[in-house]
């Protein structure tokens, strides 16, 4: 680390670089939403005419300055701006690289090192709840940090792991439309007048959740996987494979569903309703959840799927002052089409393909981000070195 320099943060990086715009109207406007913490890249949905708030280029790293955005790792590298230009959210902060001192790509990298994250969340500012970490506290962090080409070196070196999760990932968005796809040419374009109409609590087992009380130690911090819809907010994956919290045998006896077994399809019934996922891990449910086990008929491929295509359905149906919930109650009583047994057992035997597929790609995703979190700090700090 002999060419190795002390910088302040403010000095290495330019912060909020000021970007102009010919044009003021439908510009891309990226929101927080089009952040998701476990991918490196982000772009924007949707446009607008240009106003106050961030402003970037392609390539700049997006930085989510406000509570908990910033504390769940909303920092996302943007690309696919129309023009190359683009605005977006008030509660970002736009790093890049500086001129013959640092590289774009290495800001990124550099930006969701631990040392900087945990910098900005012990300097946060304002009310609680609606905290801020400032710009002007960047001049504060000193780091030290390589020359140009190492940097490049190390960028490209993380680059190379993310490269292959985006490609991973794209492909398994591609693997859910198509099963998507086919579940509406199949049930809903090509729904049969002469099919029943039956209810949700008629053809699926559902089950609820609960949360055992958080002032005793004696069931938190087991071996048990217990979830709540957090553990979805964050990840764009299919397939739930872990959970955020553990409870033990004496947390599992509070909570109504039980142990629920691998293939159950989870929906979040509550602020907001609408997350999905399919357990890949044995684990008990909050009360935020709807649980819609399979069965001899109806696989989770296809449960999946009939939630994704009902879920104005299902979002009508709630109801709620201080915020929207679907009851189990309501949620049994549904309209529900039944449509012929060889046409679903059809349907499962294809989607299986697609879903295994994705689920073998998600164990490829989850180890390589493994790889890249823990050689990310090594990198940073020196402890590992590149060649040059």
């Amino acid at each position: 680390m002999i060419e190795w320099k002390e910088y302040k943060f403010s000095e290495f990086v330019s912060i909020n670089p000021k970007v102009t715009f010919e044009q003021r109207d439908l510009l891309p406007f990226v929101e927080m939403k089009d952040i998701e913490p476990s991918n490196k890249f982000c772009s924007n949905s949707t446009t607008r005419s240009l106003s106050g708030g961030a402003r970037f280029i392609n390539g700049d790293t997006l930085f989510a300055r406000i509570t908990p955005c910033l504390e769940n790792g909303k920092i996302a590298q943007v690309r696919n701006l129309k023009g190359g230009k683009g605005f977006g959210s008030t509660e970002f902060h736009v790093l890049r690289g500086k001129n013959e001192i640092s590289d774009t790509d290495f800001v990124y990298y550099l930006s969701r090192w631990s040392d900087v994250r945990d910098f900005a969340q012990i300097n946060l500012h304002g009310t609680s709840g609606r905290q801020r970490f400032p710009a002007e506290a960047f001049k504060e962090l000193i780091l030290t940090l390589p020359p140009l080409p190492e940097q490049e070196r190390i960028a490209e070196v993380l680059s190379s792991l993310d490269d292959k999760i985006d490609l991973l990932q794209r492909q398994n968005k591609t693997l859910e439309q198509l099963a998507e796809t086919m579940f509406r040419q199949w049930f809903v374009e090509g729904a049969d007048d002469s099919w029943i109409t039956s209810t949700v609590g008629e053809s699926f087992d559902i089950k609820g959740g609960g949360t055992p009380p958080t002032g005793e130690k004696s069931y938190w911090d087991g071996r048990i996987c217990w979830t709540s819809p957090k553990d979805l907010s964050s990840t764009s994956n299919i397939f739930l494979h872990n959970t955020e919290r553990k409870i033990t045998e004496a947390g599992l006896r509070k909570v109504s569903s039980g142990l629920l077994p691998k293939g159950v399809v989870l929906l979040s019934s509550r602020a907001p309703i609408g997350y999905l996922a399919i357990t890949n891990v044995t684990t008990a449910i909050n009360q935020g959840y709807i649980a819609c086990l399979p069965n001899e008929l109806y696989s989770s491929w296809f449960i999946h799927n009939w939630l994704k295509v009902s879920m104005d359905l299902i979002v009508n149906s709630a109801n709620g002052s201080t915020f929207l919930e679907i009851p189990k109650s309501v949620f049994r009583t549904l309209d529900f089409v039944v449509p012929t047994r060889e046409k679903v057992v059809s349907y499962n035997h294809q989607a299986e393909l697609f879903y295994s597929k994705i689920l073998s790609n998600e164990k490829q995703i989850n180890l390589l981000e493994q790889t890249r979190d823990t050689l990310l700090p090594k990198l940073m700090s020196g402890e590992v070195m590149v060649e040059i």
